[in-house]
């Protein structure tokens, strides 16, 4: 049986030189890979007890949707400025080449309610942190953020301290 790590594609010099790019298309494009890939993310948080599961376009509504489903929970999800049609809160921050802004329904989460975060990659943390923080100022708790990737070397479990950050993958690298 192949392991998780074997469906991930990994790409050298892209974007530029010296960056091994992890391409998550290919897990998406494998049944095996893709039903391994929920299954061990959703293992992963068996022991969180959760309301709500919060993804981020786009890839956070992919892994996040069937984790949702599969647990009979609600999902909510965080766009990028401009895509929600009722009234939202958001919050921008900063990324490696610029800034970004992303919202969520003001209704979407309720004070107090339980939240799992789930994205397929945490590189710097920027956007998790972002996510978190967008989650809580609707009075929401985050209980725990899974992702498919985590590229260590990116260091961006340094911005989730106090918080738990499962990765079925973690590359040590960029």
């Amino acid at each position: 049986m192949k392991k998780l790590e074997d469906y991930v594609v990994s790409i050298p010099d892209f974007p530029e030189e010296g960056i091994i790019f992890r391409d998550v298309t290919s897990v998406l494009q494998d049944a095996d890979g893709l039903q391994l890939a929920i299954d061990t993310m959703q293992e992963l948080v068996s022991d969180l007890e959760y309301d709500v599961v919060a993804g981020a376009e786009s890839r956070g509504f992919i892994f996040g949707t069937p984790i949702a489903y599969n647990n009979k929970k609600p999902f909510v999800l965080i766009r990028k400025k401009g895509k929600l049609p009722r009234e939202t809160v958001e919050i921008s921050y900063e990324l490696e080449y610029g800034q970004a802004t992303i919202e969520m329904h003001k209704d979407s989460i309720k004070p107090g309610q339980k939240v799992l975060v789930v994205d397929d990659l945490i590189a710097t943390g920027g956007t998790t942190e972002a996510m978190i923080k967008l989650i809580e100022s609707l009075g929401g708790v985050v209980v725990g953020v899974v992702v498919l990737m985590e590229l260590a070397g990116l260091e961006g479990r340094k911005k989730l301290e106090g918080y738990r950050l499962d990765a079925a993958i973690c590359y040590p690298g960029k």
